[in-house]
């Protein structure tokens, strides 16, 4: 399995787009775009190979520090069951006393960092590149409730994209090879 966090901002990621020549589009926005709502996901790749599975879990107006990242692991613990192995960066909300803490109890969970700057060994970077540059971009949020659900309703239907999802481990340069 493999972790990571991001964040999405009220902020839109502009794309490309067009207009008559001299009318330049313009993405109006009201204030409060420093506002932001932070994700934690997994992309869980099971022994046999056969399947990718996406897990994700938003946090409107937070940070991802580590009580969201136990409560997050706790939850996948629960719906996984079996023993894993989870490859993350090496965020401060992974290597804090907590979380070290947290994974000394979890006889079932072996964890493995990422090696220092190297954001394109972890898949999960893709899906949050996926979904900030294709659904979430040149969209201008309102208010917060907005933005969550958006990338709530965005990030369900990635998850029903196996193929999208097998394609962003393959593209990894791991040695990952899925059948």
């Amino acid at each position: 399995m493999f972790l990571d966090e991001s964040g999405m901002l009220m902020a839109p990621l502009v794309r490309r787009t067009w207009a008559l020549c001299g009318q330049p589009p313009v993405l109006h926005q009201r204030g409060a775009h420093h506002r932001k709502v932070s994700a934690v996901a997994v992309l869980c790749v099971p022994p046999a190979r056969n399947g990718v599975r996406l897990y994700f879990r938003l946090y409107p107006e937070a940070d991802i520090r580590a009580p969201q990242i136990i409560a997050f692991l706790r939850h996948l613990g629960g719906e996984l069951g079996a023993p894993w192995l989870l490859l993350w960066d090496r965020l401060n909300a992974h290597r804090a006393r907590l979380t070290r803490d947290f994974l000394a109890t979890q006889a079932c969970l072996h964890t493995f960092y990422f090696p220092s700057y190297a954001p394109e060994l972890n898949p999960v970077e893709y899906v949050w590149s996926y979904l900030k540059t294709n659904p979430l971009a040149n969209l201008a949020y309102f208010d917060l409730p907005s933005l969550a659900a958006s990338t709530r309703h965005h990030a369900r239907q990635l998850q029903h994209r196996p193929a999208l999802l097998r394609s962003f481990v393959q593209h990894s340069p791991l040695f990952l090879r899925l059948t």
